[in-house]
């Protein structure tokens, strides 16, 4: 039988990645996010699946952020009875976000019944369900080949996140199928860039953003300073909402830079409030396997911690993380979720959204219909916890923080693979905005085959 690509997540979206090789006899299934969107739909979508989890016969695991992991508690619920495979770095994350994940969904839901007036949806799963999944899972390092139903698969460092990897799908007898997951950017700290795919004859990649270009570190740097500088010069606070797993210890390591540099002043408070970034930080430092050279001699040769530095506080209590919001700027509060969707962000949005002393620090991809994407939008007025709120804070924008790269390091990453195969490739993981667009630049870049990936679309993949 001719094996075939699918998928039923992250098609024309970037949320919810859950995408299929069907190998004639097998089921295998690449990643498990939660959809992220309006609440009512946003639950319904993650609570059933269109597809029967009993017959995926194993899951290959890209990476631990949210939308690419965060539903696998509901999918072994529904009856997937497989291994996940994944990195021995990403099983680490992953337990913390899912556990965080089901904390988050009871705590949001108690707070929510109590006052909102719209949809409050129920928790998808628990702690408990976060352990069966936790039970499933195999590490693999990186650059071993291990087998999976129907083949063989190989992790490389995929530069995103701490443990993401892309995957190398070898069919008995069939094609080499190359996967993304999420492609981190070439030269951002901590990480090492992205490896390079070994000759594929089909390749399923992200195009989160394929319509855009990222600033360069040191402006990035530079523009982060002049946002902190303006706060402390109004007296407000900076309100980060940012993933707790890579994008809190980016900005961290950049903050540290900058008062190494004098850039700001060296005794402006910054406060980390997410309990999973505090924890999410201790996981990075028991894996330098994944660092860069330059990480890690911070860490052996100068004896230096790149996460911690004087003037940072990590807060873990809620009654800390509520004395926040009656201390006076200027202070740095980075806080999850990275969308504003859930979490402790959603209250230091509700009690400082509205003094035109703060800034909100966009740093960032925020897909459709969060309150995240409202803010980036400019709405003049937006809902928290189901009430109406005026925005009179100023919004920045700062997507150079981003660990998808663009298109121009993209059509770089991908422009120096062996193509002498190449047959197809199928864009997932973007909006039809930036799609589009990638796919043109990727033709004329002299790709034989460039497809938007489509919902309830089979992709023969016959070598």
């Amino acid at each position: 039988m001719t094996p075939s690509f699918y998928s039923w997540g992250a098609c024309q979206e970037v949320t919810g990645s859950k995408h299929f090789v069907d190998t004639g006899r097998h089921t295998l299934m690449i990643d498990c996010g939660m959809f992220q969107g309006r609440r009512q739909e946003t639950y319904e979508r993650n609570a059933t699946f269109p597809f029967d989890p009993s017959a995926v016969d194993a899951l290959i695991l890209t990476h631990a952020h949210f939308d690419h992991s965060g539903n696998l508690p509901t999918l072994v619920k529904e009856g997937f009875a497989g291994t996940v495979y994944c990195t021995p770095a990403t099983r680490d994350l992953t337990n913390l976000i899912l556990l965080d994940s089901a904390h988050i969904q009871r705590k949001d839901a108690e707070f929510a019944h109590k006052r909102s007036k719209g949809f409050v949806p129920d928790p998808l799963y628990d702690e408990e369900d976060v352990a069966a999944v936790m039970d499933r899972m195999v590490t693999i390092g990186y650059d071993r080949p291990f087998p999976v139903p129907g083949g063989t698969a190989t992790f490389l460092d995929a530069g995103h996140i701490l443990g993401s990897s892309l995957v190398v799908l070898s069919l008995d007898g069939g094609p080499i199928i190359g996967l993304t997951g999420d492609i981190g950017r070439p030269h951002l700290p901590i990480l090492r860039d992205p490896q390079l795919f070994p000759r594929l004859d089909f390749l399923v990649s992200e195009s989160t953003y394929g319509d855009r270009l990222h600033g360069s570190l040191p402006d990035l740097q530079r523009r982060l300073a002049e946002v902190l500088n303006r706060a402390v010069t109004r007296g407000g606070k900076v309100i980060i909402p940012a993933f707790a797993v890579e994008r809190t210890q980016e900005i961290i390591y950049c903050l540290h830079l900058l008062k190494d540099q004098h850039a700001i002043p060296v005794d402006l408070p910054m406060f980390v409030d997410s309990p999973m970034a505090i924890s999410a930080t201790g996981i990075f430092r028991m894996h330098p396997e994944c660092f860069d050279k330059e990480t890690r001699q911070l860490f052996r040769t100068h004896e230096r911690n790149p996460f911690g530095f004087e003037g940072l506080h990590y807060i873990r209590h809620v009654e800390d993380s509520k004395a926040l919001n009656n201390m006076s700027g200027p202070m740095v509060i980075i806080s999850a979720s990275g969308m504003c969707e859930a979490g402790r962000i959603l209250h230091h949005l509700r009690n400082n959204i509205a003094n035109p002393a703060n800034i909100i620090l966009i740093v960032g991809f925020m897909a459709e219909n969060t309150l995240g994407r409202r803010l980036v939008e400019g709405h003049k007025e937006v809902n928290i916890f189901g009430e109406p709120h005026a925005v009179e804070a100023e919004v920045e924008i700062m997507d150079a923080f981003s660990a998808h790269a663009d298109y121009r390091e993209m059509g770089e990453y991908l422009g120096r693979l062996d193509r002498s195969r190449l047959k197809e490739i199928f864009l997932v993981h973007g909006e039809e905005s930036a799609q589009e667009p990638l796919r043109k630049r990727l033709v004329e870049q002299g790709f034989p085959l460039v497809t938007i990936a489509q919902y309830e679309s089979t992709y023969s993949l016959d070598r």
